[in-house]
């Protein structure tokens, strides 16, 4: 099916728009209103930038309180109609929005309505240009699909049909499978756009929380269904009103719309794409640093060894258990600090689950490697974070370990198992796309969002995961921009026994985030803990938190540059991770200058 998306759904000028657009792969675009009135550019102008960028304009809007309106304020309509429509011929485009009256005016009249849509038609058809009526939620009289259709149906004009947009329908909660009763040839347009289930007024929620399909909370795909099975042949079309969107680049963004269609698309059968690999776990994860002492001092303590080195680049592996941990000192940058800059994920087929990812648009990153180097195939995440498809001790695939020396180092005595999760800190515009992306290239399945309190705003978090707990990321985005602790990446390193972890790494020179003695007082009171156990966590700093599968308990490193690490003894039960304690390790961190 053809594509499209609403120009106000992006950022920039109109020709940055329409650039974007056809960049990121969209047939089409709905030109809205604004867009065009503040271009310098002429309607002649535009139609040819589009045409070169192989753009279709499938939609005008929008025009509004039209219908249902004492006569001589319908003559003036009429008057207002005449030269848009003379305007969309010099654009070239062939249908025009008109939504539900919002006007005081307005009367509660389908006949009316009916009748008065019916002699816009008329002129419309003059021009070449069909009419599709939409409902908005917060219409005076008309804020229903099925309602708009009666008044469609009623006026019964060949060049007058009706315009479905998910939001209208889905944010009043009606049901979408009366949709199958309208012919498909009388819709005209469809309008897509996905939202957070928000409690508030509608015209807010709808201007400013709109979000593209499978970031929200709408069942998409099931509205989609039911207008596919109308014969409807016509584009779907992105609408989305989005503060943050309005912000961001055009270009990124229009990716990311392009790939929330691809994944709709498969989603109803519309589009093959190749399956999901999902990973199986965390192969290592690979520091970038200016100064690999500071990094390798909170390694050792933690345990790992250094038992590798790479053939040909500044690179050196760490190893405690199954988590692995590498430190890259190439190219680094001072004022970067310590990053987390790449994660290898074990993957049952890397070469498809790079061709998942490439045909969902993930930018397929170049890598520089000898003749001799394993080859392993990488992304990009939206945040920038590269993630490389590979496998770790599998006779059929080559082992990325082959690209590093053994050195003469002693293994890690037994301490920590493996990575337990991974916690990236998103760009304030990147955080829908990010979960998207992890759920649609990868394959991971999302929980639901939370926010955590920071002394300066509120923190969201997100977390993705495998069906088994072995790949788990927490996405989360700050309140304050500027701050390296909001900043922060960690790493979350399983132990058994999260107490002699610690004491082990307190005795070997690391040094954990103080917490608070307030915080234990208040343990105290929401557990029933030992006083045993309340006076060892409060010695070396350890949370704790419980829901119904069973205990968590964790503590943290100092950070270092951007990145800190976390121990943690999870019960196989529990599901989360801490977030109830992160407004107090939030706070600590804040606190505590970063080690440089």
């Amino acid at each position: 099916m053809r594509t499209s998306i609403a120009t106000v759904s992006l950022s920039g000028s109109l020709t940055e728009k329409l650039t974007a657009a056809s960049r990121a792969g969209f047939d089409g675009v709905e030109i809205f209103e604004n867009d065009l009135l503040a271009s310098p550019r002429s309607p002649e102008e535009i139609r040819a930038r589009c045409a070169d960028l192989g753009l279709a304009i499938e939609l005008y809007q929008p025009m509004r309180d039209i219908e249902a309106v004492p006569r001589a304020e319908f003559a003036r309509n009429l008057r207002r109609a005449r030269k848009k429509f003379e305007l969309m011929r010099r654009l070239g485009a062939d249908t025009v929005l008109v939504c539900s009256s919002v006007s005081p005016l307005a009367r509660d009249d389908d006949a009316l309505a009916s009748e008065q849509l019916s002699e816009l038609a008329d002129l419309a058809q003059d021009f070449g240009i069909r009419v599709a009526y939409e409902a908005l939620a917060w219409g005076r009289h008309v804020s229903t699909y099925d309602h708009a259709w009666h008044i469609v149906e009623t006026a019964g004009h060949p060049a007058l049909g009706t315009c479905l947009d998910s939001f209208h329908i889905l944010s009043r909660g009606s049901d979408p499978k009366g949709i199958e009763d309208i012919p498909g040839e009388k819709i005209f347009f469809l309008q897509l756009a996905d939202a957070p289930q928000l409690a508030m007024d509608v015209l807010q929620w709808s201007r400013h929380h709109r979000c593209f399909p499978g970031q929200g909370g709408f069942d998409i795909a099931g509205l989609l269904r039911h207008v596919l099975r109308t014969g409807y042949d016509g584009p779907l079309s992105l609408e989305v009103f989005n503060d943050v969107f309005r912000q961001a680049e055009a270009g990124p963004t229009a990716v990311d719309a392009r790939r929330s269609l691809l994944v709709l698309q498969e989603a109803v059968g519309t589009v093959e794409l190749p399956a999901p690999v999902v990973p199986t776990g965390v192969a290592f994860a690979e520091l970038v640093t200016p100064d690999a002492e500071p990094v390798a001092a909170v390694l050792g303590a933690l345990g790992f060894a250094r038992t590798g080195g790479h053939r040909g680049k500044p690179v050196d592996l760490w190893q405690h258990g199954e988590a692995r941990i590498l430190v890259n000192t190439a190219g680094a940058v001072r004022r970067d600090g310590t990053r987390l800059a790449a994660i290898g994920l074990e993957s049952p087929d890397p070469a498809a689950a790079a061709r998942r990812a490439e045909a969902l648009l993930a930018p397929v990153l170049p890598r520089r490697r000898a003749p001799e180097d394993v080859p392993l195939d990488a992304v990009a995440a939206p945040d920038g974070t590269e993630l490389f498809f590979c496998a770790t001790g599998r006779a059929d695939l080559p082992d990325w370990r082959a690209d590093f020396e053994d050195t003469a180092d002693a293994p890690a005595a037994p301490g920590v198992a493996r990575v337990d999760h991974l916690a990236l800190t998103q760009p304030w515009h990147h955080f829908d796309e990010a979960a998207l992306f992890h759920r649609s290239v990868l394959g991971l399945d999302a929980q639901e969002s939370v926010d955590v309190a920071d002394p300066y705003g509120l923190l969201r978090s997100r977390a993705v995961t495998n069906p088994g707990g072995s790949v788990r990321i927490a996405l989360g985005v700050g309140a304050a921009p500027t701050d390296d602790t909001v900043h922060a990446q960690h790493l979350a390193l399983a132990t058994d026994d999260v107490v002699a972890a610690a004491r082990r790494f307190l005795a070997a020179g690391g040094r954990l985030l103080p917490v608070p003695a307030n915080y234990y007082d208040d343990l105290a009171a929401r557990f029933e803990l030992t006083d045993e156990e309340l006076d060892t966590y409060r010695g070396l700093g350890i949370l704790y938190d419980r829901d119904a599968g069973g205990a968590f308990r964790h503590c943290y490193t100092e950070t270092v540059g951007r990145v800190f690490f976390e121990l943690v003894q999870r019960d196989p039960g529990y599901r989360g991770y801490g977030a109830t304690n992160a407004p107090v390790r939030l706070a600590a961190q804040h606190a505590q200058r970063p080690v440089r």
